[in-house]
């Protein structure tokens, strides 16, 4: 079993920025990737940003590309998502989500991941 606890939502200003930690309670986390994904008020989850588990392979949605940067520290357990130029349409929960490392299931798929965290909310707003 795969714990996830998300960390560093908060209330951010247009324009300014966040970062937000997701921390694994896995011996083996350098076989996992990891997906950050969002979930607005009324809307379905999306994803915002995945990662592999060698830490170079990622993949942004073309929202976020430019302004969000993802990346990972395998001796700590953690992913990291910073998050820069933030626009209200950003507020949403974000969840950290891990599955064992595959080349065979798409990154971007929500059902492709085994173990979620339990969400930190993001407000931005000024």
């Amino acid at each position: 079993q795969v714990q996830l606890v998300e960390s560093g939502g908060g209330l951010g200003q247009p324009g300014g920025s966040l970062r937000l930690s997701c921390v694994a309670s896995v011996h083996t986390f350098s076989t996992f990737d990891i997906g950050w994904f969002r979930q607005a008020p009324g809307k379905d989850r999306e994803v915002v940003v995945a990662i592999r588990w060698n830490g170079v392979n990622t993949d942004y949605v073309d929202s976020v590309k430019g302004r969000f940067t993802i990346s990972r520290d395998n001796a700590q357990n953690t992913v990291y998502l910073q998050m820069n130029s933030l626009k209200p349409e950003g507020t949403a929960v974000y969840f950290c989500a891990a599955r064992a490392s595959t080349y065979n299931r798409n990154l971007r798929l929500r059902a492709n991941y085994d173990y979620w965290g339990q969400g930190t909310q993001v407000t931005v707003s000024s």
